[in-house]
C-alpha cells in the first residue's frame, strides 16, 4: 500500500503543508522542469485524442472513457508507489515525501493567484480586475461588475481550498503518496475532459463522478475549517454553520457548494447565484441569499485571510489527530 505509517504519514503532511505555505510553486523551478501536473494533463490529453472518437456511439464514448480513467489512476497509483520505494533506498530518502506532497498541495498558489484580482482592483480597477479573475474561473469576465468578480475570486478561493489543498492533504494521509498522485490524476482529469460539452459529456462521464466522490469528504472538511476561520474576519462560527447546512445542497455541484456556503456564511455576503459561462447562463440561487450581495475587493482580502487560517488549521488538526494517535 504504501511505505509508511499513518502516524508518520500525518507529520510529513504538517511539513508538507508549511512547505507549500512558505515556498509554493517557485516560477524558476518550473520555468525549467515541467510540473508534475503537467504530465498528467499530457497523459489525459493524449487518451482524450486518441480513444475520444466523435465517430463512436455516445455509450462506446462513455465506455472508453471509463477504461482510460482506470488506467490513469492505476499509472498514477503505482508512481506513487515506486516512487515511496526508492526514498526509502536513500539515507534519510524520507525527508523527499513532504517535499513533493507540497508541491501537489496549492495554497500557497491560490492564494496568490486570487491576490493578483484583489491587486488589479487597486492598480489597474475594474478592467484589470477582470483580466485577473479569468485567469481562475471559467465564466465570461466583461459580464461581470465589482461584485461579480469579487464573488467570482472568493467562490474560487473556497472551491479550490477544498479540492486543492484539502483533498490532496487527505488523500495523502490515507493512502501516502499514491492516494495523492490518484487523486491529482482524478482531478486533473476531470478539469480536462469532465465538463458538460458535446465531445465531452460522454468520455468525461466517468471522470466527473469519480472527482464528485473523491472530493466527498474534503468539501466537508473544508466547509469546516473555513467555518472555524470565521472570527478571524469578523464573522462567527455558528453563522458559518448554519449558511453551510441550509444552503450546501442549493450548489449544482455535490462538493463546491459546501465550502462556498460556509465562506459565504464567515464573510456574511451572498455568493453564486445567476452567472455566464461564455454563451450559457446558468440561473443558480445564492447561496447565503439573506447577507449583503454588494461584495466588494475588501471582501477578496477577508477571504483570503480565512484561506490562510484555514490552511493553518488543516495542519493543526492533523497534529490533534496525531496527538490522539499517541495517547
Amino acid at each position: 500500500m504504501t511505505e509508511f505509517p499513518f502516524d508518520i504519514r500525518l507529520l510529513m503532511l504538517i511539513a508538507a503543508i508549511a512547505l507549500d505555505a512558505l515556498i509554493g510553486d517557485p516560477d524558476w523551478i518550473w520555468r525549467r522542469l515541467p510540473h508534475p501536473v503537467t504530465w498528467f494533463g499530457a497523459l489525459i490529453g493524449i487518451c482524450d485524442r486518441t480513444f475520444n472518437r466523435e465517430t463512436a456511439s455516445p455509450g462506446l464514448r462513455r465506455t472508453a472513457g471509463m477504461a482510460v480513467v482506470i488506467v490513469l489512476v492505476a499509472i498514477a497509483w503505482f508512481a506513487g508507489v515506486l516512487i515511496e520505494r526508492l526514498v526509502t533506498l536513500l539515507p534519510y530518502g524520507f525527508v523527499l515525501i513532504p517535499v513533493i506532497a507540497s508541491v501537489l498541495l496549492a495554497s500557497r498558489s491560490l492564494y496568490d493567484h486570487v491576490l493578483r484580482v484583489l491587486n488589479a482592483f487597486h492598480s489597474g480597477g475594474l478592467d484589470e480586475a477582470r483580466k485577473a479573475v479569468s485567469m481562475i474561473v471559467g465564466r465570461d469576465p466583461d459580464s461581470l461588475d465589482k461584485a461579480g468578480v469579487t464573488r467570482a475570486a472568493i467562490e474560487s478561493t473556497a472551491e479550490n481550498f477544498s479540492d486543492g489543498v484539502v483533498a490532496p492533504a487527505f488523500w495523502f494521509a490515507v493512502f501516502g503518496l499514491p492516494g495523492l498522485f490518484a487523486y491529482k490524476m482524478i482531478n486533473t482529469a476531470d478539469s480536462m475532459i469532465g465538463h458538460r460539452s458535446t465531445r465531452h459529456e460522454a468520455f468525461g462521464w466517468a471522470a466527473a463522478r469519480l472527482d464528485d466522490l473523491v472530493n466527498l469528504p474534503a468539501s466537508r472538511l473544508a466547509g469546516f475549517l473555513i467555518a472555524m476561520a470565521a472570527p478571524f474576519v469578523g464573522g462567527t462560527i455558528k453563522q458559518s454553520f448554519v449558511t453551510m447546512l441550509d444552503d450546501a445542497r442549493k450548489h449544482r455541484s455535490p462538493n463546491a457548494g459546501w465550502p462556498e456556503a460556509a465562506m459565504a456564511g464567515a464573510l456574511g455576503i451572498a455568493l453564486a447565484g445567476p452567472r455566464r459561462y461564455g454563451e450559457r447562463v446558468v440561473e443558480d440561487p445564492f447561496l447565503n441569499d439573506g447577507g449583503r450581495h454588494e461584495a466588494g475587493p475588501g471582501d477578496i482580502g477577508r477571504a483570503l485571510k480565512i484561506l490562510r487560517v484555514a490552511t493553518a488549521g488543516s495542519a493543526i488538526l492533523t497534529l490533534i489527530v496525531w496527538l490522539y494517535l499517541h495517547t
